[in-house]
């Protein structure tokens, strides 16, 4: 069945939540190419800049991360599956999905993963490559899902493009069933001062000779300056917890590079 990027008020059939737009939520009606929106983002992370940045490097998206991590992304993919630990017949919301990549293991353990990102051309290359997926098109601020809708809610690496991070936080508490989880994977800050310092150096010299190689160089010097400006695992756990996430922790992946956080709602 070829499943197509939908909009709020769709339904997918027996045992799906039900869309439930917020005022304004929806598909963008374009890619945004050619109507001046800059190539890359600003740090502000206004989303109609961060969706156009996105469309223009989904095709080639996967393949670079796997280039700059040197494969660890990978490692990181089966620890953030194992985190969420998906049930059969579980409805799991992967928000920032992207292409898909993170949502496809959820779909293989008996999940019903709900792919949703904001990027129409990140949605259109996971459609082409996961035609069995559901891809959805919706803003992380104004998800278009009711109350409680989903056991788990999982999000990588694209917290950090969320204009308002405590907001997007409680949107996402907001559509999880009370009981139901959260698990967060995002770039943090490495715990062993000698590393933290090596680590800088690559990404602020090392890292930029992969750009070239990309379809918008850009876009990852944006990607770089919203890494290195993200709050460590501590001030991200604090902010969970404050928009009430209960029983909130971390775990460190390659020293710290990357940290999972972890909660459930009350």
């Amino acid at each position: 069945m070829h499943h197509q990027p939908v909009a709020p008020g769709a339904s997918r059939g027996p045992g799906i939540p039900p869309f439930s737009p917020a005022p304004g939520a929806g598909v963008r009606s374009a890619v945004w190419q050619g109507s001046g929106v800059p190539d890359r983002a600003s740090l502000d992370k206004q989303p109609d800049e961060v969706a156009s940045m996105f469309d223009r490097v989904a095709r080639r998206y996967d393949l670079m991360n796997d280039v700059m991590t040197f494969g660890q992304v990978r490692l990181w993919r089966r620890a953030v599956l194992a985190a969420i630990d998906p049930k059969p017949g579980e409805l799991v919301l992967d928000l920032a999905a992207g292409t898909g990549t993170s949502s496809e293991p959820i779909a293989r353990a008996g999940a019903v993963p709900f792919a949703t990102d904001m990027s129409i051309g990140m949605l259109t290359e996971g459609l082409r490559r996961y035609p069995h997926l559901s891809f959805i098109a919706g803003d992380g601020l104004r998800l278009p899902f009711r109350d409680d809708a989903f056991d788990a809610v999982t999000i990588s690496y694209g917290l950090r493009n969320v204009h308002d991070t405590r907001a997007g936080l409680a949107e996402m508490l907001r559509v999880t069933r009370p009981g139901g989880r959260i698990v967060v994977a995002e770039f943090s800050t490495p715990t062993w001062p000698p590393f933290r310092a090596a680590y800088r150096f690559y990404m602020g010299n090392v890292l930029p000779r992969f750009q070239p190689a990309s379809s918008n160089a850009a876009a990852y010097d944006y990607l770089t300056e919203s890494i290195m400006a993200w709050p460590d695992q501590p001030t991200l756990a604090a902010m969970m917890r404050e928009v009430g996430w209960r029983g909130v922790q971390w775990k460190n992946l390659t020293g710290g590079i990357v940290a999972m956080h972890r909660g459930w709602a009350p």
